[in-house]
C-alpha cells in the first residue's frame, strides 16, 4: 500500500483534497491510503520523520514559520525517496520546488481530472521500479520491498508477509521471480526471504529469524547456496 500525507494550511481545501484523493484510489483499485493529513509543518514535519510514508503532498506557500519549499528540504534530510507533490496559486516557485526530486506540482485550484492524471502516473512509475515496490496482483496491490520479510508459498496462492499485515495473490514464484530485489534469495522449496531482514539464522536447526520475531524454514537443497550469501549480510557463518 502506498501511504500519502497531505499538508495545507486551508482545511477545507486539505479536505477536499483528500476525498478526491480517496475516489481516485477506488475508482482505479489503486491500493493507497491518506495517512495523515496537516495544516502547519511542526505537525507534518514530526509525522514524517517518525513514520513511513510513500508519497507527499506540500502547499508552497504555507502561512507559517516554513514554507512548502523548506519543509521539502527538511524532509529530504531523513527520506529521500518519498515522491513529492507540491501544490501551489504561485507558478513562479515552481523552479524551486524540482531542486527536492519533485515528481509533480498541481496548479490550484486543483481539478479532479488534473489530480487523477497525476496519480495514475506515479502508480505507473512505481510499476516501473520493480526493486523498490513489488505489484503482486492485477488490482494494482503494490508493497514496499523492503518492508516484506518472506515470501511463502500456500497451495495456488503465494503469502507476502510484512510486520504490518500478511498479503495473498495467486501467483507463483516463476511469475514474480524477476521483480524481485537481488536481496531476496530462495530459502526452501516454499519460501523466498527477505535477506536484508534476517536477525538470526540457526543452520543446525535450520530456521531464520526475520527483525519481526517471525521466522520460516531452511530446504537442504538450498542450505549452503544461502549460508554463501548470507556472509554479505551479516555474521551468519
Amino acid at each position: 500500500m502506498l501511504k500519502f500525507a497531505l499538508c495545507d494550511d486551508n482545511i477545507n481545501i486539505l479536505d477536499k483534497l483528500e476525498k478526491m484523493l480517496e475516489s481516485i484510489f477506488t475508482k482505479n483499485n489503486f491500493d493507497a491510503s491518506v495517512i495523515f493529513t496537516a495544516n502547519n509543518t511542526k505537525d507534518m514535519l514530526d509525522f514524517v520523520s517518525t513514520n513511513k510514508v510513500d508519497v507527499i503532498m506540500l502547499d508552497i506557500n504555507l502561512k507559517s514559520n516554513k514554507s512548502g519549499l523548506q519543509l521539502a528540504e527538511a524532509i529530504r534530510k531523513f527520506n529521500k525517496d518519498a515522491y513529492l507533490i507540491f501544490t501551489t496559486g504561485h507558478l513562479e516557485y515552481i523552479m524551486y520546488a524540482y531542486r527536492f526530486k519533485t515528481f509533480d506540482y498541481l496548479a490550484k485550484p486543483i481539478t479532479y481530472d488534473r489530480l487523477q492524471e497525476t496519480i495514475i502516473r506515479l502508480f505507473e512509475d512505481v510499476n516501473g521500479q520493480p526493486k523498490r515496490y513489488i505489484k503482486i496482483d492485477n488490482k494494482n496491490t503494490i508493497i514496499d520491498a523492503s518492508e516484506i520479510q518472506y515470501i511463502k508459498r500456500d497451495g495456488m496462492k503465494l503469502i507476502f508477509h510484512t510486520p504490518f499485515r500478511d498479503y495473498d495473490a495467486y501467483s507463483s514464484f516463476a511469475k514474480i521471480q524477476d521483480t524481485l530485489p537481488e536481496n531476496y534469495k530462495r530459502c526452501h522449496k516454499s519460501c523466498i526471504a527477505n535477506l536484508s531482514q534476517i536477525k538470526d539464522v540457526e543452520p543446525v536447526s535450520g530456521i531464520i529469524t526475520f527483525r519481526d520475531g517471525s521466522t520460516c524454514e531452511i530446504g537442504p537443497k538450498y542450505k549452503s547456496d544461502l549460508m554463501e550469501v548470507l556472509k554479505d549480510y551479516g555474521d551468519f557463518e
